[in-house]
């Protein structure tokens, strides 16, 4: 089979696309045919060894997957030959199969699409959640959301909608503040020409945000701490900007705030009954149109290089999604309208 595969932490130009064998399950795993796979931030931290898990050599980078099972391993009940999926892989997406543990991977509607699926399962699991197990969000309050356009900030703008709360988003471009707005956004500001703490106080009257979502990290972080309201939770997601940001913990005390991790694999792992729950709820949300990822685009396996790349320089908005069962193109699904 093709995968693209990691040899030594580096670059991201020293992965290549290979051929490797295919794999075969093990006790409790299901081999899956890929169809998608959702393409994350993490992934390329995880090539250059800044990631914090370190998979062993090789290992193909890829989190979140969609496709159709091929084989079922020794001890594998209620998912059999044929059957389409959702998964996640934590590593091994980009490739044209994947070994994936049974407990990790979800029955998949024909009514849904791979592409969709696969853009599903990290982004929105992580929003979900962060704001319902982390933040213990409650109809009526107000959600501050970092990074508006990207998988987690736009499935954390549309699941803090649909539970009822108000969501400012903040973003680096009006195209992307405009995606954030159509999926239910009512607060906007443009942190690249806006004061992000001055627009807050304004769009809250001065009380600031119940929760703020910060998948980006940086410059951002210490001045959206300031945003929040009195007892409100600053929730840490992840680190798109590069820098880990460091606080002040007389903040906390002084609005009696707090500052809450957020690890989704780890806590799928944990509790894999809760977030089995918690999948059901995002697959029957999707199946009745609440939800909808956003996939931007979409490009072959052998573009591999051009897919990450558009999300490690933050400029995909939604998610974008590698097919590996498609054969090269030379315009990717998303550019082809205006080619």
């Amino acid at each position: 089979m093709k995968a693209v595969l990691c040899h030594n932490f580096g670059p991201l130009s020293d992965l290549r696309l290979s051929e490797a064998d295919n794999p075969h399950p093990s006790a409790g795993q299901i081999v899956v045919r890929v169809e998608a796979c959702g393409v994350n931030f993490y992934d390329g931290l995880a090539v250059q060894g800044k990631y914090q898990t370190k998979p062993a050599f090789p290992f193909a980078p890829g989190g979140e997957i969609s496709g159709v099972v091929v084989e079922a391993g020794p001890g594998v009940t209620g998912l059999n030959q044929g059957d389409r999926v959702l998964a996640f892989t934590g590593f091994g997406g980009y490739a044209e199969f994947a070994a994936v543990d049974s407990s990790s991977a979800f029955p998949l509607p024909d009514t849904i699409d791979f592409d969709v699926a696969a853009a599903l399962m990290i982004g929105h699991a992580t929003a979900h959640h962060a704001l319902k197990d982390r933040a213990q969000l409650r109809p009526g309050e107000t959600v501050l959301v970092l990074g508006a356009a990207g998988g987690v900030g736009l499935a954390a703008v549309e699941i803090a909608t649909l539970v009822g709360a108000t969501v400012i988003a903040a973003a680096s471009s009006p195209e992307k503040l405009e995606l954030a707005e159509s999926r239910g956004a009512s607060g906007l500001i443009n942190y690249s020409s806006e004061d992000l703490r001055t627009r807050v106080k304004e769009l809250t009257g001065g009380r600031g945000a119940d929760i703020v979502i910060d998948p980006v990290g940086g410059d951002f972080a210490a001045t959206a701490l300031r945003c929040l309201a009195i007892g409100g939770r600053y929730l840490v997601i992840g680190f798109a900007a590069g820098d880990i940001p460091t606080f002040a913990f007389n903040q906390l005390l002084l609005k009696q705030t707090s500052v809450v991790g957020v690890l989704w694999g780890a806590f799928a792992k944990a509790n894999p009954g809760q977030n089995a729950a918690n999948i059901a709820e995002l697959m029957d949300w999707l199946a009745a149109g609440e939800i909808r990822p956003h996939v931007a685009e979409t490009w072959p396996l052998d573009q591999f290089t051009d897919a990450l790349g558009r999300v490690m320089r933050r400029e995909a908005k939604g998610k974008v999604v590698i097919r590996p069962q498609e054969r090269s193109s030379a315009i990717p699904q998303a550019l082809r309208a205006s080619a």
